[in-house]
């Protein structure tokens, strides 16, 4: 049995990554300060799956993590620890840099010390900035527009050079824009507010707060931005797979991660109209900072190299979503 290091494990992404973890059979060892993450999902998850299993640190990135990695002896690690807020990005540039960049630094310096040479970081499309073409292969020139993008950059940079330089084995998914829940909806997103649309779009025909419309008027055929949405189980398949991939001697890597389509802000709002059978009003507040028009996936890559593909559709996530928000229309409450 191979234990795998999941950081971010009590955030939306990382925890149904460590759900998807403990069901394929992997120990995880789950470490997050819960800043912004949740006991709760991983609490929940611990009671099903056991312990032994399923061991939570209540730890940041910035501290020493020598005693953790000398105890649990991980194999790899999936790093999902992050904060993500474009927008916030904006008007705090440092906070992102301190918490994205010199903690991942941090990790880094950790896992050399202690010998363990393998990871998966979670990345982002915001690396490549406004698409010069589309859908965008992993060759785009990488220009962030937004400091959350330029924190994951540099992370990528680090480990980049930790694996020319140090024989590292990695693989960097850069993901395009999450949705969804588990797929039996038990584990979901939970931030405070959201930054996610179709996240947002659900609780709005649920009645559950009023949905905003956030996104400027740019250059597309509706007049608002065109985005690549992919499912969190989808997501997450892929990093079970980059994880088997380097665990069997396989090549590092860059991978794009998305559906290959992209959707406007107003199409997947009428999805989820669709999808609900609710009408709800859309509200159109001030625009959040940092956005750029299009961004669409080329996923040719990632097929060839793990042989991943999306199989869940916008539909799917909100199917999801529904029960998700329907026992947990707050998220989780600490």
């Amino acid at each position: 049995m191979k234990t795998i290091l999941v950081t971010g494990a009590g955030g939306y992404i990382g925890s149904v990554g460590t759900y998807e973890l403990l069901k394929k059979g992997y120990k995880v060892i789950a470490l997050d300060n819960f800043s912004r993450g949740y006991h709760e999902p991983l609490e929940l998850l611990q009671q099903k799956f056991g312990s032994d299993l399923l061991t939570i640190y209540e730890r940041s990135l910035h501290d020493n993590l020598d005693d953790l990695f000398q105890k649990e002896h991980p194999d790899a690690v999936l790093h999902y620890a992050a904060f993500c807020k474009v927008d916030e990005s904006m008007k705090e540039p440092d906070l992102y840099f301190e918490n994205n960049t010199l903690g991942s630094l941090n990790l880094l310096k950790h896992m050399e010390k202690n010998d363990v040479k393998k990871i998966i970081f979670s990345s982002t499309c915001a690396v490549y900035g406004e698409a010069e073409y589309s859908p965008v292969d992993e060759k785009h020139p990488t220009n962030p527009t937004n400091p959350y993008g330029d924190s994951k950059r540099m992370t990528e940079k680090m480990i980049g050079w930790h694996q020319q330089l140090k024989g590292w084995n990695t693989i960097i998914l850069r993901y395009f824009n999450v949705c969804g829940a588990s797929d039996d909806g038990l584990i979901g997103d939970s931030k405070k507010p959201s930054v996610l649309l179709v996240q947002n779009a659900v609780r709005g025909a649920l009645g559950i707060e009023p949905f905003h419309i956030t996104s400027p008027t740019v250059d597309t055929p509706d007049g608002s931005p065109i985005r690549d949405y992919i499912n969190v189980v989808d997501l997450n398949e892929a990093h079970i797979m980059s994880l088997e991939h380097l665990l069997k001697g396989g090549t590092s890597e860059i991978l794009n991660l998305g559906t290959g389509k992209g959707n406007s802000v107003k199409e997947v709002v009428s999805e989820v109209q669709k999808v609900t059978g609710k009408s709800f009003p859309v509200d159109t507040v001030t625009p959040r900072q940092g956005e750029y028009a299009s961004m669409i996936a080329n996923t040719e890559k990632a097929q060839r190299i793990l042989g991943w593909k999306s199989k869940r559709s916008i539909a799917d996530s909100v199917a999801a979503l529904i029960p998700w928000y329907g026992s947990h229309p707050q998220g989780w409450s600490r």
